[in-house]
């Protein structure tokens, strides 16, 4: 059966037009239903919304060369503009339109502070924070922070992030707990729903992938769970680093596993 949800996986992912799920199912020999079920517990994320999330794509991919956005979501196989608004556009985080011509001017503010772990840049648009980094070298992770977001406008603000970055510091010394900051993020379904289970994990608490995967409904996949904090891009605020292997060990981190250690220690010393 994986054999065929991936099968069914690389179609849709192929598709330019509608992809119906009978037809689907008919293609690797199984029922709908069958396929419906499977390919929730395999994929953590039901056929319809995996279909819906690679026509968002499409659209991304097709927006800046189309001639019109209606171009554009119909190249991906929508029905309709309205389905698209509907289901789609929410996701791009920003207009269609708006993502199509490049995002030129959205204003994006950053602060830094530095830490134990060393120094955490974040960024905040006018709904939230949107990138948290850590590293050593301060000046690499504002380059990054500019090839993330290219055609911004990026403006240093210390004064008006000073309780982002207050938060964040004390995030690190396991003093304050990140999750609360306001959120500004972007991601596919399955995503959200993973970073939504890891605000939920409280200071000084530790959940395996899965535990996560459970959680979130989708006990079978645990490697979509550990992409997902792979892709997380708010340090501290979807705190990932609670996240640990089923056996104890700590597993990756994209900020480095010494950082992980480092945050999961400050946070059990001060719950204790």
């Amino acid at each position: 059966m994986v054999a065929a949800v991936i099968a069914t996986c690389r179609e849709i992912e192929r598709s330019r037009g509608e992809c119906r799920a009978s037809e689907l199912a008919g293609n690797v020999g199984y029922s709908e239903g069958h396929l419906r079920r499977s390919f929730r517990d395999i994929v953590g994320v039901s056929l319809a919304s995996y279909v819906r999330e690679c026509q968002v794509d499409r659209v991304r991919e097709t927006l800046r060369e189309s001639a019109t956005v209606t171009d554009a979501v119909f190249e991906a196989g929508f029905r309709s503009a309205s389905a698209f608004y509907e289901s789609g556009a929410p996701r791009l985080g920003m207009s269609p339109a708006r993502y199509r011509e490049g995002a030129p001017g959205a204003y994006i503010r950053y602060t830094s502070v530095d830490t134990p772990v060393g120094t955490v840049l974040a960024a905040s648009t006018s709904r939230g924070v949107c990138s948290i980094r850590v590293g050593d070298d301060e000046d690499l992770l504002v380059e990054a922070l500019r090839d993330e977001f290219a055609l911004a406008v990026l403006e240093r603000d210390d004064e008006g992030l000073h309780h982002v970055a207050s938060v964040l510091a004390g995030a690190v010394r396991g003093d304050d707990d990140a999750s609360v900051l306001p959120l500004d993020l972007a991601g596919t379904a399955f995503q959200i729903r993973v970073w939504e289970a890891l605000r939920t994990i409280s200071m000084g608490e530790t959940r395996t992938y899965s535990d996560v995967a459970s959680q979130i409904g989708s006990p079978r996949a645990v490697r979509a769970v550990a992409s997902a904090c792979a892709a997380n891009r708010v340090a501290l605020a979807v705190p990932c680093h609670r996240v640990v292997r089923h056996d104890g060990t700590l597993g990756g981190y994209r900020w480095g596993v010494d950082v992980k250690e480092a945050l999961l220690v400050a946070e059990r010393t001060s719950s204790s």
